[in-house]
């Protein structure tokens, strides 16, 4: 059962220091769901694991090609969540020039959990990671959620149907789920 609101969760980032030089100018930064979600209008995409071929082929580069699309629709930021550890997506965002969207690390599965969209892709090795989704949140609330079909343990692979950039901005335009 997906919640109405964006459940409370703690995401580890790394964010730049100024003040630290040196190969890795970072530190920990830990986000609350209240310091992502409120009092803003966010779209978020989640999907299974960074580097992965539909993640990095189209579902993140299709979200950072339309950002400015989806400012001009009054949404405040477009973040994209994977059950991945902080340190993997910021190497991922680097190597596909990934500028627009916000990468935001769910590395323990927490939020994913809470959400009740953790499956189990250890058969493929992967272990615990996101289904594939993508939601309209206002202040908290998850006033549209667009999850692909199909949802459970062990699929061969998550279909990239519904939770595209174009399907949400469709229903930002239109208020229909096509």
């Amino acid at each position: 059962m997906i919640p109405q609101t964006v459940p409370e969760a703690t995401f580890h980032t790394r964010v730049r220091n100024p003040k630290l030089s040196g190969d890795n100018p970072f530190e920990w930064k830990a986000l609350s769901t209240a310091d992502v979600f409120a009092g803003r209008r966010v779209v978020l995409f989640a999907l299974p694991g960074a580097y992965t071929p539909a993640c990095s082929d189209s579902h993140l580069p299709g979200y950072e090609r339309l950002y400015d699309d989806f400012r001009a629709e009054g949404i405040d930021e477009v973040v994209c969540l994977s059950v991945n550890d902080a340190f993997v997506m910021y190497q991922w965002a680097k190597s596909r020039a990934i500028e627009k969207v916000r990468i935001l690390p769910d590395g323990n599965g927490e939020f994913t959990r809470k959400m009740g969209m953790l499956v189990d892709r250890s058969p493929q090795g992967m272990g615990m990671r996101s289904w594939r989704y993508s939601m309209l949140v206002e202040d908290m609330e998850i006033t549209q959620l667009f999850a692909e079909p199909g949802f459970r343990d062990a699929p061969e692979g998550v279909p990239l149907e519904r939770s595209t950039a174009e399907t949400m901005l469709a229903y930002l335009r239109t208020g229909e789920t096509g």
